[in-house]
This record gives structure tokens, sequence and C-alpha cells, in this order.
């Protein structure tokens, strides 16, 4: 008896079959069968079923003998069904990588209810993958598993049958059946719901709900649509045979009539001409099921009075008042902005404040973020603000006055502070003063190409326009740079009249001056077990991809290191979303301090982000993952051949990363050689005062007796929490003598 069955009814989705029915038996939870159903559908959906029959034990094909709808088809999957729990799936839709796993340990976790529900997101043709917006409802605090009466916000939840697992069990001694006709999941979720003994939710992404551009049921303009009220019958028709279920009806009233309303009001559902009889038979419905003293809306009213012409004249004069609303807001806009470049031009004519520095960061706080904690060390004479969006004020390092894009005050600062410091550029309209003082702290070291080499990039480069990348490098006054190898690039892909400030990366002060047991408070504060290994992983973002997929299955990783290892997981700020999820992994997407996140980690992974660069100031193991290297290569460009230079272990897939991790090659003397050939080159400077270095000379002048920059063979690496551990390997591999494996190095 399998764990679950899983239920796939298909008719015309010959596009989308295949994926689909892959996503399942490629499911890291194999104790499976899945049952697909051909509703007599007359394109190959039949034949692909059987193909994938063929190819994997665990399908069961049903072909049915004629067009029975999705209800029926669905219906006929039950009836093969042997699981200990039912899960349905549309043949368009697919699930998430490990999902089954997460729900079958869900379900042990709750004691077997009846029912969970878990969460979705909705895929689009462009990439796009937008989650459920309800998710709240799916929260796990709170004890589980609980009655439909404990959560009745879950009927708020897409009423639909493929977000849950249902006990095949409950199902049957229930009798529980798909009806025919369009919206057969109403009659089929209100009563399980509302009759489960023990429900529980997963807050996880388990199907991806896609948004077919056409061949959408619902989406089709018929008169089946009329089925709707037959659906609701059937609902009411339940509950009236179970006195029990009776105080459930006002709930369900407002959610017929909210029904109603949206397939009336949807451009497109209804033929022409249906909108009367539409109306009137929800009318019907409303007077037939009304409950005394139920909660009224607006729309109520118009649906139980079949108000047609009302209904559709609010509609009208609702567009009207947006089309007037976005009028005044678009002429308002208008008139702000010629306020504020007629503001900014007077703040140009007043005096420069000698005393004033502003800050700017593309992601969190970064250079700029040491350097402005400088100024306030150095010379606290000097004022500081912070501009960031309101979106990235988490980000902002306590202290500086905050300072909000397109405001008055923050034209005033562009305009009359005598610093300014930025990772990037401030807004291309700045006219920088004489006087001004312009420092471009750049985004670490480089790796891929940048700036003017972009040009032989396109993927990378898209819409970039050098020449306003030119004039902006004319208004910088010093570059930053961590080490010769930055040097010699900026200066050559920024060609300006600069000076390059060769002194360390400010950024990397904190990880010189941390102490163990700032390490330990942080490894608390984002919730690292005693005694874990911490890997944080950090990849980069792929220019030549449209949506930025993750690469590797974190879940399958640190299943297979087993529960002494955890993982920080940080997409790259331009990624979205998050890189995977489950008990071990921790997602560190928000968090404002890439530093802290070192620190607190014993390990990097990554693939090809400078943040490696900054990280071996850590003298701890760093493994790259380099999987689409020739891809990125050639799409992006890089300077250096990473896997002829890297700064430990290097695997080339999946299987290998896990392999230099089990083996214990990502802690191993071959590693710690290959780290050390790399900081050597790209960390001589990063002492701890490199931010105190570049204060003391672009603001106070100095040249001379700036802070000497200690060897880097008598600094003293802050220890990871895992450095006082033993790491035997978790397998009997041998340790390797000789030179390393593939999986070690190049």
């Amino acid at each position: 008896m399998p764990r679950f069955s899983v239920i796939v009814p298909a008719y015309k989705v010959q596009a989308y079959l295949s994926e689909c029915l892959e996503s399942v038996l490629s499911q890291s939870y194999p104790d499976l069968e899945l049952i697909a159903v051909d509703d007599c559908s007359p394109d190959a959906c039949g034949a692909i079923i059987d193909e994938f029959a063929a190819r994997d034990a665990r399908v069961k094909p049903v072909h049915l003998a004629e067009n029975q709808g999705l209800g029926r088809a669905r219906n006929a999957g039950m009836a093969e069904a042997s699981g200990d729990y039912l899960v349905f799936l549309d043949s368009d839709d697919t699930l998430t990588p490990d999902a089954l796993r997460s729900v079958a340990d869900r379900l042990k976790e709750t004691g077997e209810p009846d029912v969970l529900v878990y969460d979705y997101a909705r895929t689009y043709w462009d990439g796009r993958a937008v989650r459920n917006q309800l998710a709240a409802q799916l929260t796990e605090r709170g004890p589980a598993p609980f009655r439909l009466e404990d959560r009745p916000g879950l009927l708020r939840v897409l009423m639909v049958a493929w977000n849950k697992a249902y006990r095949r069990e409950f199902v049957e001694e229930h009798g529980f059946a798909f009806p025919p006709g369009y919206y057969e999941d109403t009659p089929w979720t209100f009563p399980v719901l509302m009759t489960a003994e023990s429900i529980a939710t997963l807050d996880r992404v388990c199907v991806h709900y896609r948004q077919r551009r056409q061949g959408n049921i619902l989406g089709t303009t018929s008169v089946k649509h009329f089925d709707l009220f037959d659906q609701y019958d059937r609902v009411f028709a339940y509950v009236e045979e179970r006195p029990e279920l009776a105080r459930w009806r006002p709930e369900l009233f407002r959610r017929m009539v909210d029904h109603y309303a949206v397939v009336f009001a949807r451009r497109g559902r209804l033929p022409r001409g249906s909108h009367r009889d539409f109306l009137h038979r929800a009318r019907a419905h409303c007077r037939r099921y009304r409950v005394p003293g139920a909660r009224v809306r607006l729309r109520h009213t118009l649906v139980r009075h079949a108000l047609h012409r009302t209904f559709r004249g609010l509609r009208l004069a609702s567009a009207v008042r947006r089309r007037a609303l976005k009028s005044a807001v678009k002429l308002a806009r208008g008139l702000r902005s010629g306020a504020l470049r007629l503001h900014y031009r007077i703040q140009l004519r007043l005096p420069l404040r000698g005393d004033r520095a502003v800050f700017a960061a593309s992601w969190g706080r970064c250079d700029p973020g040491a350097l402005e904690e400088a100024f306030r060390t150095h010379v606290p004479h000097i004022s500081t603000a912070w501009i960031a969006r309101p979106e990235q004020q988490h980000t902002v390092p306590p202290g500086p006055r905050r300072l909000r894009p397109g405001t008055a005050a923050y034209w005033t600062a562009l305009a009359r502070s005598r610093y300014l410091v930025n990772d990037a550029g401030f807004d291309p309209r700045l006219r920088k003063r004489p006087g001004q003082v312009f420092v471009q702290t750049q985004q670490g070291t480089p790796l891929k190409q940048m700036g003017l080499d972009l040009q032989e990039h396109p993927a990378a480069a898209r819409d970039t326009d050098f020449e306003e990348v030119l004039r902006g490098v004319d208004q910088w006054d010093y570059v930053l740079s961590g080490n010769r190898h930055s040097t010699l690039t900026w200066e050559r892909v920024f060609p300006g009249r600069y000076t390059t400030l060769e002194y360390g990366s400010p950024r990397n002060d904190v990880l010189q001056r941390a102490t163990p047991a700032d390490v330990a408070r942080l490894r608390e504060s984002l919730g690292i077990p005693e005694g874990a290994v911490a890997i944080l992983y950090a990849p980069t973002y792929r220019d030549h991809r449209r949506t930025q997929r993750p690469l590797l299955d974190l879940e399958r990783i640190v299943r297979r290191l087993g529960p002494r290892f955890v993982i920080l997981a940080r997409p790259h700020p331009a990624h979205g979303g998050s890189l995977g999820e489950g008990t071990r992994i921790i997602d560190v997407a928000d968090h404002p301090n890439a530093a802290s996140l070192c620190l607190a980690s014993d390990a990097l992974l990554t693939d090809y982000s400078s943040i490696m660069f900054d990280y071996a100031n850590l003298d701890r193991p760093i493994v790259v993952h380099t999987a689409d290297w020739e891809t990125y290569r050639a799409a992006r460009g890089t300077y250096f051949d990473l896997r002829a230079f890297p700064p430990g272990a290097v695997a080339r897939s999946e299987d290998e990363l896990i392999d230099v991790f089990a083996t214990g090659h990502w802690c191993g003397s071959r590693s710690a050689q290959l780290r050390a050939a790399f900081r050597e080159r790209f960390c001589p400077y990063d002492d701890g005062r490199a931010a105190e270095r570049v204060v003391r000379r672009v603001v106070l002048g100095e040249t001379e007796g700036l802070p000497e920059i200690v060897p880097l063979a008598e600094r003293r690496p802050v220890p990871s929490a895992a450095s006082t551990l033993a790491h035997p390997p978790l397998t009997t591999v041998p340790q390797p003598s000789g030179p390393l494996p593939v999986t070690e190095c190049r």
C-alpha cells in the first residue's frame, strides 16, 4: 500500500502533461502511485500516459471510453487508488520539488489528520511565480490537528481539490465524490472541510498552479458557468441532511453570493445576453438559502434583488472613478516633480555644507555602511544621512538620518552635502558641484566582468547606456580597491580622472574585529542549533536567465549530510523568493547584513558571488559549485578561471557537492592550501582598519601616517563554532593523502 495516490485527470493538455507527470515521479519521496486518467482526450494525452506507465511501474493508466469531465475523471482515479492519502493534481500544474516529502513529514507530525491543506503559487508564462495571498491562513502555529471551527479562515482559501491531501479511509467512509459539471470542486471541498474531525496545514508551496494564456476552463465563455447553481444546491443539500453542520450556513451563504458576484462580473465568462438570466437565478438562490441575520454587503443586495442595470452601472461608475483617480494622480505627480526640480535648482545656489555626508548602497550596507560608521567614529563633527527606499529601510545602519529618494530633503542633501558615498550611482539628474567629494566604493572584488567590458556581453548589459555610465564616472573623486586585481580592473573598465585608494575593503573590517562572543550571539539570533555546522549558501545572479530558479536542492543536500548540518540560504538580492524550505534550512533572504551571516556560518557555499572574496578573510572553508560555469562565463564574462584558482573545494554537480561535505574535503588540508593562496592574492589589505584609512585620507587629507597594514600572516581569523568540533567524514570514505580528486580542485 503506497503512502500517496496522486490522481491526475487529463484532457487536451498534451503540451503540459509530461511536465506534470514528471513532477510527480521525480519527487524525493518515492512511496506513491500515480493514477493518470485519460478522459478520452482527442490529442496525445493517452499515448503520453502509456509511455510513462511503460517506464515506471508506479504509474497506473486509466482510459475512459468517453469524455466524463474533470469531476468524474477524478472519481475514476479514486476507484483505482490504494494509497493512505489521496492527492489530486490538475494535468497542467506541477508539484514542487520535495512537496510530497514535506506533506508526509507534516502528516506524521500532526497524527495522520483527515485533511492536510498546503499552499500553492500561481505561475505565469513569463516566469513569474506569485504565492497565494491568503498564505497566512496556513500558518503552522497553534495546536494541530484541529477542526474547522477552530480555524474557519480556511474557508477563504481557494476552494479547490488540488491543494489538499485527504485520508483515503475518511473519503470512503463518508462517500465523498465529485459531481459532473463546472465548479465541481465546490460541493467537494466545503463538505470535506466541514466534516473532517482533524485538519492540519502545511505552510509551504507544494503546487505550481499554471495560469494559461488560453484554454483554462473557467476562463472560457460558456453557458456551463450556470452549473455553479447546481453545485451550491448540492452543498446546501449536504448541510440540510446533517443538522450538526447548520452553524456553517451563514458562512456558506456569504461565500455563495460572493462567488456568484465574481462570475457575473468577470468579463468573458458568461455569453452575451445571459447576464440577466444568471442574476435572476442568483436571486432565487439568495432567497432560498438566505440565513436571517447574516451580514449583508452591497454586492449581496444587488444579487438578492437581481439589480442587473444597477450592478452594471456601479461597475461603469467604478471604472470611471478609477480613470479619474489615475489622471489626478498623474497630474499631482507632475506638479510635485516640477516643484522638486525647482527646489533642487535653488539648493544648488546655496553654499555647500562641509559638515554633511550622504551615503547610499544598492543592496544592504556593504562598504558605504562601514564608511558611514567610520565617519561617526573618526570625524564625529560631520553629520551623516543615508538614502534608502521604503523597502530597504530595514537595511539602514543605526545612527544616520534617513532620507527617502525623491523627497525635498533628499534633493537638499545631494545639492549641499560635501561628501557623497555610494557603491553604484546616485540619481542621474545629480549635478556634482565644485567642492563636493564623491567616493565610489564599488561592490566587492570583481570576478564577473563589469563596466565597459559588458559591451561584449549583451545578456548582462541589457539596456545599459555606456555613455551615461562614463558621465557618472566623471563625477568620481575616489574609488576604493581591496587588492591589485580590483585596482587594475576598475581603472580599465571605468576610465576616469579619479584616485584609486588601494586600502582594503571597509565592508570586511567587521570580519577582522569580531570576537567569538560576537559569533555566538549571531548564531543564537539566527536560530542555529548548538553544535551544528552552518553552511552559508549565497549564489549569484544569472543575467542570462529570466527566472532565477535555484540550481541546488538544498533539502536533499541537508538530508544526505545528516542532522549535524544546517544551511543559511541567502539568495541574491535581485533573485526574489526563497532558495528552499526545510527543517534545517534557515531562510536569511531578508537579513540586512551579509557580514553577520558570514560570521555566523562555519563554511561558505557559493558559485560565482563576490562574497567569496570577503569570506576568505575569515579563513574558513569555502566550497564552490560550478555546474554552469561555461554558460555563465559565456553570458557574463569572468576575469579569471575560478576552477583553476579556487578558494577551496570545487564541485561540478550536486552529487559531487554532497561528496565534498560527506568525505570531509571541504575542511581538508588541500582546501586550506587553496584558501591561503586565494587570501594572499585578494585580501592583502583587509586588516580591520580599511575604513579608517579611507576617512583619514578623504576627509582629513592625511597622506602620511595612515594606519599601517597588518601583514596577512599576523592576522588572527575569528574562529567559527565548527572550529572547536571534530569533523569526521559522514561516510567511511578514507581521507586522501595526495592530490585531491576532481571534486576538490583542478
